[in-house]
């Protein structure tokens, strides 16, 4: 499941992680304008690139917000257009870097990877720093240390020991898969505040979490977007069988846009739901059913 923004930002305020105070819009819905100016709108949508698509706008006034929110609600991003903006304070930044937790499959571990650097430039940089994790206990004495060398901040170290500590537990009690802060702002104010945050979570834990109701629902079949701009989309009943229709579309110069697995206790409703999901794909001319 991949979490909107503001959804993410949601639970790590809640592990008590620093994030901008924000407020959403949503295209069908009335809001409250925010009383003070300049603020960010940002689209959300499930994909990144989203600041050089021109999905993220500062705004000065009401006038301006009226404006950006027209033309981002029909801004289409990769395949996407947002149901919902995100609204928050413009922050001061003194410097951004970039700081994630992912699953290493390899070592069944988890892997915090951070860089000096942040932004919508940080996917052309190289040489990331990465510390494997235990799950369970974790010092991460040596390892804030570090991140405060890295980010040019020796003496910040305490502060960055209790960020990467939320952000480790937030990771786990949420059963994510990935959890990705860029950037990672250094305020003029000397604060750090997650200004912006990627976050997945794996469907096979949504029966630990009834209370999950976010925009991506958990799937019920096994559902892998491969390409959001895919041509053809595929329905299997049968991993191997889903892999080989998958794989016979691509072998005819055409784009699968999914792998579906709807399992063999697929009923009307599961097949249903599919078909729904199937429909988000706006590039989609034909369905493979397999």
């Amino acid at each position: 499941m991949r979490l909107l923004e503001y959804e993410a930002k949601n639970l790590l305020n809640h592990s008590g992680v620093v994030v901008p105070r924000g407020s959403i819009i949503r295209a069908d819905a009335s809001t409250t304008m925010p009383a003070k100016f300049p603020i960010v709108v940002k689209s959300q949508v499930p994909v990144g690139g989203r600041g050089k698509a021109g999905g993220v706008v500062i705004v000065e006034s009401i006038e301006e917000l009226q404006a950006a929110t027209d033309t981002l609600f029909k801004l289409d991003i990769k395949g996407y257009t947002p149901r919902t903006l995100l609204l928050e304070p413009k922050l001061a930044i003194k410097k951004e870097y970039y700081l994630s937790l992912l699953i290493d499959r390899e070592t069944a571990s988890i892997q915090l990877m951070a860089h000096g650097e942040g932004g919508v430039e940080v996917e052309s940089q190289t040489e990331f720093s990465s510390w494997q994790l235990e799950v369970g206990d974790n010092d991460f004495s040596d390892i804030a240390q570090q991140l405060a060398d890295l980010y040019g901040f020796p003496d910040d170290a305490p502060v960055l020991k209790t960020i990467v500590e939320k952000l480790y537990s937030c990771f786990v009690v949420n059963d994510a898969v990935l959890l990705e802060i860029n950037p990672l702002v250094k305020t003029a104010d000397d604060d750090y505040v997650c200004a912006d945050a990627k976050m997945e979570l794996d469907d096979a834990a949504t029966f630990r979490h009834k209370d999950w109701d976010f925009e991506d629902k958990p799937a019920e079949a096994n559902f892998v977007t491969l390409d959001s701009k895919g041509d053809v989309a595929t329905i299997a009943n049968g991993a191997g069988l889903a892999m080989e229709t998958v794989d016979a579309v691509a072998a005819h110069d055409m784009k699968p846009a999914n792998f579906l697995d709807v399992g063999g206790g697929a009923n009307k409703e599961s097949v249903l739901r599919a078909f729904t999901r199937i429909m988000e794909y706006k590039n989609v001319k034909a369905i493979v059913i397999n």
